[in-house]
């Protein structure tokens, strides 16, 4: 059983940080910045919080499919920037956008997010005959977590939101996911700490790296080497199961982290760069975010067309990464 994603939407804060705005925290500029990233500028939210990006993109979201939010049967929200520990950002949105009949929850597989929540929308359709819709939601607020005095990670990232209306088809459809988990202190941004009044001493080494609370440590050279493999992989891994080949691809979306990144994993696959949809240019890397928001904005210019066959590739923290390849 395939999907069909009957309408997307997006939303990105109001701010917007050019490469000269990061003058003013760390010792960079503009031309350091492009010619490593491929990044211009980048949405970060001020005031917004990440339910509400979220819930912006999914009432457009619901608006471009022409359905009534009471068929919604699930909504699905990936998320790496939760704004609670608890409640889900899916059941804010579900109440934010009138999804009365729906359940929800969040996935979390960082910058992998959408391809995997995806996924597990498609299961959920296959195998509960009384779901019309299935809502996938993407949103994120990178910023809340950024060190800006490292110079070599904060100027990387964007927030946004990005949202699909999908249901059962009969249309193609395949998907790959995988995780190495090896690598998860490689990427990762820590939450909770003891409270005091519990702390006890103790010989205990979780083997992450140190860092301050909530702020996100990035090991680049080991997830560039990670990444430049990921992503042909994630394609091929989902290629492999219905017989396709790379010449059957009409536009390949990847996840935005790096423009190199994506240049490489292109070169890998034997690929020109004119099939990949890129946006990182102004958007950054906005994780889960990514895939979707270079997927609406390829739709509603009209470069995406019905009929045509997309691969969504993404690798994120975790080490997560997936494939997913299907006819718009």
């Amino acid at each position: 059983m395939g999907i069909s994603i009957l309408g997307m939407g997006r939303y990105v804060p109001e701010q917007i940080l050019t490469n000269d705005d990061f003058t003013r925290f760390v010792e960079t500029n503009d031309e350091w910045i492009s010619t490593r990233t491929g990044i211009k500028k980048r949405p970060m939210a001020g005031w917004e919080p990440t339910w509400y990006m979220g819930s912006q993109a999914a009432l457009r979201a619901v608006k471009a499919a022409g359905i009534d939010t009471a068929d919604i049967g699930l909504v699905i929200s990936c998320t790496a920037t939760s704004d609670f520990h608890t409640p889900s950002m899916a059941s804010v949105i579900q109440n934010e956008i009138g999804a009365v009949n729906a359940a929800a929850f969040d996935l979390n597989a960082a910058c992998s997010g959408f391809v995997y929540a995806v996924d597990v929308a498609r299961r959920f359709l296959e195998t509960d005959d009384s779901l019309k819709y299935v809502i996938v939601v993407a949103n994120e607020a990178l910023s809340r977590f950024l060190d800006f005095t490292d110079r070599s990670s904060c100027i990387l990232f964007g927030d946004g939101a990005a949202a699909a209306v999908i249901e059962k088809s009969d249309k193609l459809f395949s998907s790959a996911l995988r995780s190495d988990g090896s690598g998860a202190g490689l990427l990762c941004a820590r939450a909770l700490q003891v409270a005091p009044e519990v702390t006890q001493e103790s010989g205990f080494e979780d083997k992450f790296p140190d860092m301050p609370l909530h702020k996100l440590y990035q090991n680049g050279k080991e997830v560039y080497k990670f990444a430049v493999s990921a992503l042909p992989r994630s394609f091929e891994l989902a290629a492999e199961k219905i017989n396709i080949t790379k010449d059957d691809i009409d536009w390949f979306i990847p996840h935005q982290a790096n423009i190199r990144i994506i240049e490489t994993a292109a070169k890998k696959l034997g690929v020109p760069m004119e099939k990949f949809i890129v946006t990182l240019d102004h958007y950054g890397n906005t994780s889960s975010a990514s895939i979707p928001l270079a997927l609406s904005e390829a739709i509603e210019s009209g470069v995406i067309k019905r009929g045509q066959k997309l691969a969504l590739i993404g690798f994120g923290a975790g080490l997560t990464y997936g494939g997913i390849i299907l006819e718009y």
